[in-house]
């Protein structure tokens, strides 16, 4: 945590990041695109996504090489529209565990403009 975020309690994150990290946790494709808006980019693993098209394909991408749970085990609050949700992750792949931030920023219509997933 930095100076310019402050701890969040889990359950107060934005509707749409929970509805998000849910849908990707169950690999819904559907439900977890429809909460980005038209114009948001993703990165992740150090590549970047832009607009919902190529966000689609990654996130039909994403988690089919390994087999894994996740746990929301932190949040945080940087400001206006900005979210960090911690999530413990544990599997099949190297490591078999790691601890990833999903940094959200979130438009005016509460919808996903930017998602950075970092460990």
């Amino acid at each position: 945590m930095t100076e310019r975020t402050r701890p969040e309690d889990v359950a107060d994150l934005p509707e749409v990041v929970t509805r998000y990290l849910r849908a990707h946790a169950a690999k819904d494709v559907a439900t977890a695109a429809a909460t980005f808006a038209p114009e948001a980019t993703v990165t992740d693993d150090g590549r970047t996504y832009r607009g919902t098209a190529a966000i689609r394909r990654w996130l039909e991408q994403t988690g089919v090489q390994y087999t894994y749970t996740a746990m929301l085990v932190g949040a945080e609050r940087g400001g206006p529209g900005r979210y960090t949700a911690v999530q413990h992750l544990e599997g099949d792949f190297p490591g078999e565990q790691v601890d990833l931030r999903y940094r959200f920023v979130l438009d005016g219509q509460r919808r996903i403009r930017q998602l950075v997933i970092a460990p």
